[in-house]
């Protein structure tokens, strides 16, 4: 039995809170904490269950260190914005506690998604004797654990990887995000890298597009490529890896809006002068959308999210399927947030619970897929992310 304290009141930290909650045998005290306590109270007013909260900015490393040292836990789980990523591992380090979190850092001014920040404490935690747990979402996250099992499991080596990020869900807005509207759109917009040949591939974002067939009657979409942080690790420590590649669904309809938000400006994330006063287009638009915590609600539609492997085994060449399906509104019922912070909530506290049951505890900074993946795959299971695996499908993109 464990103490947690919970950094960032979202939806993903909504979804955390109630999954810890709903595993009280190994989190037996549970701190919720955000800039604003208020979002943190609403969130423990949903749960049947004692949780703390507290107030704390996660840029300011003394406040973290403050709030650690008071509360005592033994893991932090990093749900906050990405950008905050180093100030809560600087703080984890003075005082001695382990470190989780869901998405890689990212520097403010800048849409760089790569891990070397990240990795560069390697040594400063493996000589604290704690461990950070580094991309333990959903993508990255899962994916990585569901290459990692098919890895272990269905092949002797991998050889073309692709992972497939589909939201069939509608929220009815004209425009809408699923996630964080910053985050999400910086993400999108950003130059698209694939792994091909021992190298990433640089190609402009969103130019090549194919049609995926989701399995079970989920529904045939617009699939995209991209880059998502998890190929540059997965790439990394599955070195038989000849091509990787990245691809989520968006409709029509969002791309346009994108378009049009980019060709005017809105989606900068450089200052601008307004007024006499300095603005961020981008987060200035994040103030006008609608926050992805209130969307559980009108949210219909299911997502289908999977990675799709070929490589050999016994001699011979072989793919598989490995995906879950989540539905939006089931998701609601149970934690009152869509399916988009469930699949990405239920895997953070999956990763906490591996390091408190000391199934994963290895001192120094690991990605997720370095963890072996049964009791994680495993839990995904019991706790609402069953997945299920076709061998030799009849579709492929590879």
């Amino acid at each position: 039995m464990a103490k947690v304290l919970i950094i960032g009141a979202g939806g993903v930290g909504q979804v955390v809170t109630h999954k810890c909650a709903q595993a009280s045998e190994v989190f037996s005290e549970i701190v919720l904490a955000s800039r604003t306590e208020e979002k943190c109270k609403k969130i423990a007013e949903q749960i049947n269950y004692p949780i703390k909260t507290a107030q704390v900015d996660a840029d300011n490393v003394p406040e973290l260190v403050a709030l650690i040292n008071r509360e005592q836990p033994q893991l932090v789980i990093n749900v906050a914005l990405p950008y905050q990523d180093l100030t809560i591992m600087d703080a984890c380090l003075e005082t001695g506690v382990h470190y989780l979190d869901t998405a890689n850092y990212e520097p403010l001014d800048t849409a760089k998604f790569e891990y070397k920040w990240q990795w560069a404490y390697q040594d400063k935690f493996k000589q604290a004797g704690l461990m950070a747990l580094l991309g333990s979402g959903f993508d990255p996250g899962a994916t990585n654990m569901f290459t990692a099992y098919l890895a272990k499991h269905y092949f002797d080596e991998i050889h073309y990887l692709d992972i497939i990020d589909v939201n069939g869900g509608d929220h009815g807005y004209p425009f809408a995000t699923n996630f964080n509207p910053e985050i999400n759109i910086r993400e999108v917009t950003a130059e698209c890298r694939h792994w091909e040949n021992g190298a990433f591939i640089t190609t402009p974002a969103m130019s090549l597009k194919h049609s995926f067939t989701c399995p079970d009657e989920v529904g045939t979409y617009n699939i995209y490529r991209m880059y998502h942080e998890e190929l540059e690790s997965l790439t990394k420590n599955f070195p038989s890896l000849k091509r990787a590649q990245f691809w989520m669904s968006f409709s029509e309809n969002y791309l346009k809006h994108l378009e049009i938000l980019g060709n005017v400006g809105m989606t900068r994330i450089d200052p601008v002068e307004y007024q006499g006063q300095q603005i961020v287009p981008i987060q200035f638009l994040k103030t006008l959308l609608p926050d992805p915590s209130t969307l559980g609600p009108r949210t219909k539609g299911k997502t289908c999210i999977g990675c799709l492997v070929r490589g050999i085994k016994d001699g011979k060449e072989k793919t598989c399927f490995l995906y879950n399906i989540c539905d939006h509104q089931e998701c609601y019922k149970e934690v009152f947030s869509q399916a988009i912070s469930y699949t990405t909530g239920v895997p953070a506290m999956i990763g906490a619970k591996m390091m408190l049951e000391n199934r994963w505890m290895m001192p120094g900074v690991w990605n997720i897929e370095q963890m072996d993946p049964d009791p994680f795959m495993d839990d995904m299971n019991r706790y609402g992310l069953p997945w299920k695996v076709i061998e030799n499908p009849d579709f492929n993109l590879l």
